[in-house]
């Protein structure tokens, strides 16, 4: 093979310029950010379940409360993500498609499980309502650990949305008798 332009071996085009592989290791950079951020909002690690609950609310110029009842700090990993993306997914639909002027978000932790409860003051759902694929992730992020989301209408007006996490309580193993 006869040598090409740019050097042995021979190459399938233009060899490649430092700064387009510095663009192409940023793409893939923000990429793995996206990956991470889809597993695990950094947002928990920074705020906790309450805190960055609290900072979706605020997004959007939708008023929403947030309430919360019990100790919210030492929830396992897998029902705080699944939560905050329920949280996530049902203001997201408030705001887009209820027509609302206010919503609640309302987080209780019992002994053996997390309830996640919003609602709103909107149109409520249509009769013939179809899940798309926001109910059906929240449904399914439920039933993940075990527990059930349901959507329906909120007493007074509006769509409530609740699921239901079971949670376990992490044990210091070093405790243990």
């Amino acid at each position: 093979m006869p040598p090409t332009p740019y050097g042995w071996p021979p190459t399938c085009g233009a060899p490649a310029s430092a700064s387009s592989l510095r663009g192409g290791m940023d793409a893939v950079g923000q990429e793995i950010r996206e990956l991470v951020y889809g597993l695990r909002p950094p947002t928990l690690d920074d705020l906790g379940l309450a805190g960055a609950v609290r900072t979706l609310a605020i997004e959007g110029g939708l008023s929403v409360v947030v309430e919360t009842e019990g100790y919210l700090s030492d929830l396992p990993a897998a029902a705080e993500v699944a939560a905050y993306r329920i949280a996530q997914e049902a203001l997201t639909n408030v705001r887009k498609h209820a027509g609302a002027r206010s919503a609640t978000v309302s987080l209780r932790r019992g002994n053996s499980f997390l309830t996640v409860q919003i609602s709103d003051n909107g149109r409520g759902l249509p009769e013939t309502f179809r899940s798309g694929i926001g109910l059906i992730s929240m449904r399914e992020r439920a039933a993940e650990l075990g527990g059930t989301c349901a959507i329906g209408p909120a007493p007074g007006g509006g769509t409530a949305v609740e699921a239901v996490l079971p949670i376990t309580v992490r044990r210091d193993p070093a405790l243990r008798h």
